[in-house]
């Protein structure tokens, strides 16, 4: 997976293929939130305003900023609200889409700085937008009551799939005695503890698609989450198109949560997306578009589109936790 994603001049993101785009016709795969409406920017920078002001700190950091449109929106955002920053920093691992970002944020060029990693210290807010369902998961496959680490071998000009026998475990017991498939979240998990280890003071905030350890991993789900996204259309076959469509698996928030915790962070909250912005204002921002802007602003919060499968997790270090807005409402950190 990682190969197929991030293998320099040859991987997913680092190629230059549209990739984030409303229609199939621009040649793009799918689109994301801050595509969809700037609303999106405009109410996070709502919950990163009060975060810098609590954390004490002037500075941004924003994990796989995709086309900058997420970074332009809270930016344009905080200036109208006059909350200072000193800096935003973009971490991402795709030169392609490096230019458009920088393109996208020409306004804001000494503001923006990029980064390939992160310093060994830094204080801040952090922000991700569907970054880690990007992150590279390991798959287990259970067959006839044994685990198998499943991983990719040549087969003629293409791949195939193989099974070995494996130590590695789910972290909860999956109940029954059928065949199962289902991945492990280990590289994403040890971001989170190296984003905790080198964080002094600040928070940070994820917004993705997934669930909670115990829907996760639930015994119905016995296919597993890993899905592909081409042109508009979604496929579970990773081995077809190498390279040239996007690889992604939902996010077990609650590895993340605790892996959060392990490394320092205390958990702000963990919400559904659609609550998440109703808590920073979406009521009254719905109210000033028109009707024309509105339908794709919907489906931000609209529970059969993004609304409920989206989540939101705020983590904090250095600081007291608070009462964050985006989590006054429908918070849902006991079901982690």
């Amino acid at each position: 997976m990682a190969l197929a994603l991030y293998q320099p001049g040859l991987g997913y993101y680092a190629n230059d293929r549209a990739k984030f785009g409303q229609m199939p016709q621009s040649g793009s795969d799918f689109v994301t939130a801050p595509e969809l409406s700037p609303i999106f920017g405009q109410l996070l920078a709502v919950q990163l305003a009060e975060a810098l002001a609590r954390t004490g700190t002037d500075e941004l950091w924003e994990f796989g900023a995709g086309t900058g449109a997420l970074a332009l929106q809270v930016l344009l955002a905080l200036r109208a609200q006059g909350v200072p920053v000193r800096r935003y920093t973009i971490v991402d691992l795709s030169g392609t889409l490096r230019a458009r970002q920088q393109e996208t944020l020409a306004e804001f060029a000494g503001l923006v700085h990029w980064a390939d990693a992160l310093p060994a210290q830094f204080s801040g807010v952090v922000l991700g937008n569907e970054v880690l369902d990007a992150m590279p998961v390991q798959l287990l496959q259970r067959t006839q009551g044994r685990w198998h680490e499943r991983g990719v071998v040549a087969d003629g000009a293409g791949f195939a799939w193989q099974d070995r026998l494996t130590e590695l475990r789910p972290p909860l017991e999956i109940e029954g005695a059928h065949d199962y498939l289902t991945e492990i979240h280990l590289q994403g998990d040890a971001f989170v503890r190296t984003l905790g280890e080198r964080l002094q003071r600040g928070a940070a905030f994820f917004i993705d698609y997934g669930f909670g350890e115990s829907e996760y991993y639930h015994p119905q789900r016995h296919m597993g989450t890993l899905v592909c996204h081409h042109l508009h259309q979604v496929d579970s076959d990773p081995l077809d198109k190498v390279g040239l469509k996007d690889i992604t698996a939902h996010v077990n928030f609650t590895g993340t949560a605790v892996a959060a915790q392990d490394a320092g962070f205390d958990v702000l909250g963990y919400t559904t997306q659609a609550h998440f912005l109703i808590n920073c204002g979406l009521q009254q921002k719905l109210e000033q578009l028109t009707l024309a802007q509105r339908a794709p602003a919907l489906k931000l919060m609209l529970e059969h589109e993004m609304g409920e499968l989206f989540k939101v997790i705020g983590l904090v270090k250095g600081v007291q936790a608070w009462e964050a807005c985006g989590f006054a409402q429908g918070d849902r950190t006991h079901r982690l």
